[in-house]
């Protein structure tokens, strides 16, 4: 029924995949998949400092119930990252302390709530990667609807059960799971390039020619009058 269904994931990216992105930045991630896709800048990291990466075992929850976001902890494979579209209500928290607890317990590698939080100064101390959209101390209700492993969006970024999240102190993106690959090899090959501009801004030789050239490209004489 919709609304109220739990799947099993079909694919998910694997070990070697989520490994490959661990020390990739997101943001040249980002560029590399024409800066068109995020999550959006309100969910940000809550906890004090780690990297995300692993597949999505997605939940789709009625804002401010966390029944499924639950039973996805008891589902969740040691790596995976439970991502939730509450809706983006700040309401009631959906997760907190507790729960965190629980999914290091059991080898989850993070989580992305679309929603709210509590317990901030815990989570915030930690190294647990927790995403979300703001902290309210209000608890959950644990009545349902909900769905486990369904497609969901958070702020126009579809993201499929098993599709890799990666995600640091600039905030989380979906890499779909047919474009890893491509991404990888996009994103690694740019990491290469900054590391020469680095390189050439440290020696005092970087390159700025293209300013004047996009100036003059858009109609405006470069030249101080």
């Amino acid at each position: 029924m919709i609304g109220l269904q739990i799947r099993k994931r079909q694919r998910q990216v694997d070990a070697r995949v989520v490994d490959s992105f661990r020390a990739i930045p997101v943001a040249n991630i980002s560029d590399c998949m024409a800066r068109m896709t995020a999550g959006g800048p309100r969910l940000r990291p809550m906890h004090g400092s780690g990297r995300l990466a692993g597949p999505a075992l997605t939940v789709k929850t009625r804002p401010g119930d966390n029944l499924m976001i639950h039973k996805a902890i008891s589902l969740a494979q040691p790596g995976d990252v439970i991502v939730v579209d509450g809706g983006g209500d700040l309401t009631n928290a959906l997760i907190g302390e507790i729960m965190v607890n629980t999914a290091i317990k059991r080898g989850i590698a993070g989580f992305v709530m679309n929603g709210a939080i509590r317990d901030l100064d815990t989570i915030g101390a930690g190294t647990f990667p927790v995403y979300a959209a703001g902290v309210t101390h209000r608890g959950p209700y644990k009545d349902g609807p909900g769905e486990i492993n369904v497609p969901i969006a958070i702020d126009g970024m579809v993201i499929q059960p098993g599709d890799l999240i990666v995600g640091d102190a600039d905030g989380f993106l979906c890499v779909p799971f047919d474009d890893v690959e491509a991404v990888h090899r996009a994103a690694t090959d740019k990491m290469a390039a900054e590391a020469k501009t680095m390189t050439a801004i440290a020696e005092g030789r970087l390159d700025i020619s293209w300013i004047d050239a996009a100036l003059k490209r858009i109609g405006c004489d470069p030249e101080p009058r």
